[in-house]
């Protein structure tokens, strides 16, 4: 099928990388690597930090909404729009429009809903982001958590899984040789959920600063430096900051890691787990969020209480002490992104999905 892709929070071309980027850029590389024909049909970044905000961006979506009818008008039309990560600060304006117009079918990823945000001002872009969700000929779910939330917020909508995945041809002909003491961390460095996990990994590894281990981490960001100043007085040459990196990089640097560590607090589900484990990581992280969506509890990694400093602490110094359960670990953490998470499994699956739900016709 010829496919619209459009993400309205992020563009797959944004200049700033993040997870939304490239989950963008893998779900369009799993459609196409399924046969489909894929067009990043706009740029238009829907995301409002404030209703007010939202608000003002509606004469420049009907603008956009024209041009795209003229367009598919004068033009060859695709045959499904697929739009990534619509939620209230941005909802999709342009999808279920064009959809109900061209007849083609409407297809989500990644949709949220938070009935709770109805009541602080944004009930015109929830409202949005609710019908499109109805009107779907399927949402796709990346977390039985997200596609829990769906299905209570609307009972009627259509909903399928395909679980987080990544591409893992950098990693399969990597061969691992990992330094058991060296701990790893790739992550960017911003305000919220990002700064939140660094001052909880901080705060652990000063209970264990008396072990052996080291701590690299890979990322950058606006707040390089409050980072940086949550690690002061830990011993001298503990931590080294390798700055941001490209894919390739990345891979080599976790084949030399031992323990992958990133506490994960609001985590939607973290690609980089997923990039650790292909390497051959083990994962320390907190049962919350989406984490459990990307690493196996007791098998690839050790999910501790969300917010408990001291558990996990403890369940890294598990992994630097037992270096059979560590290796064990790592090496089940491989063969489960190799195995289960690669970018062949997650196309079929896609294409799967496409097929029972979208390839009759408009759905809703």
């Amino acid at each position: 099928m010829r496919v619209a892709f459009y993400a309205p929070m992020k563009s797959p071309n944004h200049l700033v990388p993040s997870g939304d980027r490239l989950m963008a850029r893998l779900l369009i590389r799993a459609l196409e690597r399924a046969g489909h024909e894929v067009e990043i049909v706009s740029e238009f970044r829907s995301y409002a930090a404030s209703p007010e905000a939202a608000a003002a961006l509606e004469p420049a979506i009907r603008a956009e909404l024209q041009r795209l009818r003229e367009k598919w008008t004068a033009g060859p039309r695709p045959e499904l729009w697929f739009c990534y990560h619509p939620y209230y600060k941005s909802p999709d304006p342009f999808g279920p429009a064009i959809s109900t117009e061209f007849a083609i079918p409407y297809v989500t990823a990644e949709a949220s809903y938070a009935a709770k945000r109805d009541s602080t001002g944004w009930a015109a872009q929830q409202k949005r982001v609710g019908e499109a969700i109805l009107q779907a000929a399927v949402n796709i779910s990346f977390t039985e958590r997200d596609r829990a939330g769906l299905a209570a917020a609307f009972p009627q909508a259509r909903l399928a899984g395909l679980k987080p995945f990544i591409d893992t041809a950098l990693f399969e002909k990597l061969s691992p040789a990992p330094d058991p003491r060296r701990l790893m961390t790739v992550a960017m460095m911003r305000a919220g959920d990002k700064m939140e996990s660094y001052a909880m990994l901080a705060k652990a590894l000063r209970l264990i600063e008396d072990r052996p281990w080291t701590l690299a981490v890979i990322g950058d960001g606006p707040m390089r430096q409050e980072v940086q100043a949550l690690f002061a007085g830990l011993p001298p040459g503990r931590i080294e900051w390798l700055g941001e990196r490209d894919g390739a990089e990345i891979a080599g640097l976790l084949g030399r890691g031992g323990i992958y560590v990133w506490p994960g607090c609001g985590e939607a589900y973290g690609l980089a787990y997923l990039e650790a484990q292909a390497a051959g990581l083990p994962v320390v992280a907190q049962e919350t969020a989406g984490v459990p969506a990307v690493v196996e509890a007791e098998v690839t990694g050790l999910l501790t209480r969300d917010g408990d400093v001291a558990a996990y602490a403890g369940a890294v110094v598990a992994l630097l002490d037992d270096g059979q359960r560590r290796e064990a670990m790592g090496q089940a953490a491989r063969r489960f992104v190799l195995e289960e998470r690669s970018l062949a499994m997650a196309a079929a699956r896609l294409d799967g999905i496409l097929r029972d739900y979208a390839e009759t016709g408009v759905r809703g």
